[in-house]
């Protein structure tokens, strides 16, 4: 004889509308961001002009030391990184060759400036309190490159670009796509939080519990088992709800043809980056066909795709408030609080 035990999966009714208003954050590209990137850009394609002594919004290059905690570490950075002016003055006017002492201690305005300067590692580099000095090899003031269609030019390609308002509003659309990307993934995770939260319906547990412990190469005791059920049972509850949702929205549920067409938007997106856009369908193919034949990589697209119907049924279907933000007042929002 032989003896089965049935862990029973659960009835239960999904209300993705739900009671309370889940927030759908939408981030703001204002003018003065983007002015700021487009300076940031410029220098970057500017040049650099040498100069013997230190003016504020220079760039200084020299090397951090301090024996006893074994620095020796070369270093550039615009003086807008020095936190405080007591700190800024002993930069200010002095010249190449001048060999400065400092303290670690608030002379960023990041800390993280410290790991990167210093090359301590990132536990040290907070609260760090230790003098060192620094010795100025050159200084450089950087020039702003023109805003001329040579300038559009190397940025985007021949003619893409033709004024500061085209590249503003390109520049827009691409930050809009950059964040939407972070924006969806807070309103999935905070959609899949709710519905887990208000979705009433109980677990096989002791059958779960020993299933985790019997189920892997290596059998656990009764109290891993009950560790590993804790962390996974948000998760076992969203597949449940999830299959529900599926199982009532038959168009939600991913078909061959349409990862395929998937495959083809990806591959077209990837080869674009590197500029190659004339790709022939049957190149295409090929490359499709490949990627069909490996299994992680299907599994990886069949999620990600499945992730963003999800998202889109969720978008069409929860009940959503819309709040309208800039990208530092999201993080501070979304993941500080």
């Amino acid at each position: 004889t032989f003896e089965f035990e049935l862990g029973i999966a659960p009835q239960f009714d999904v209300d993705v509308k739900g009671k309370k208003a889940i927030t759908q954050y939408e981030i703001k590209t204002d003018d003065d961001t983007l002015n700021r990137q487009i300076d940031r850009i410029r220098e970057q394609y500017g040049k650099l002009i040498a100069k013997d002594t230190v003016a504020e919004g220079n760039e200084v290059t020299g090397v951090f030391r301090n024996d006893d905690e074994d620095i020796n570490s070369d270093a550039t950075f615009k003086t807008d990184k020095i936190k405080g002016k007591t700190n800024l003055k002993k930069f200010v006017g002095s010249k190449v060759g001048n060999t400065l002492e400092l303290k670690t201690k608030s002379l960023f305005e990041d800390d993280h400036d410290l790991m990167n300067f210093l090359k301590v590692d990132h536990d040290k580099a907070h609260g760090l309190d230790i003098k060192v000095t620094f010795e100025i090899t050159e200084v450089n003031e950087r020039e702003l490159a023109e805003m001329n269609q040579e300038f559009f030019d190397k940025l985007f390609g021949p003619g893409v670009i033709s004024s500061k308002e085209e590249l503003m509003e390109r520049l827009r659309e691409d930050a809009g796509r950059q964040f939407s990307q972070q924006t969806d993934q807070k309103l999935l995770t905070d959609v899949t939080e709710g519905l887990i939260e208000n979705t009433k319906f109980d677990l096989p547990a002791d059958f779960l519990k020993r299933w985790i412990a019997n189920s892997g190469e290596n059998p656990m005791t009764e109290e891993e088992a009950a560790a590993e059920y804790e962390r996974s049972e948000k998760g076992l509850r969203y597949q449940l709800i999830e299959s529900k949702i599926l199982k009532t929205n038959p168009d939600l549920q991913l078909k061959f043809e349409e990862l395929k067409d998937y495959s083809r938007t990806q591959i077209k997106a990837q080869m674009a980056q590197y500029g190659h856009t004339d790709a022939s369908d049957e190149e295409i193919d090929g490359v499709v066909a490949r990627i069909m034949q490996n299994q992680e990589e299907v599994k990886r697209m069949s999620e990600q795709l499945q992730n963003e119907k999800m998202l889109q049924f969720f978008k069409d279907n929860a009940k959503l408030k819309k709040k309208e933000l800039t990208y530092e007042e999201f993080i501070k929002e979304a993941y500080e609080s």
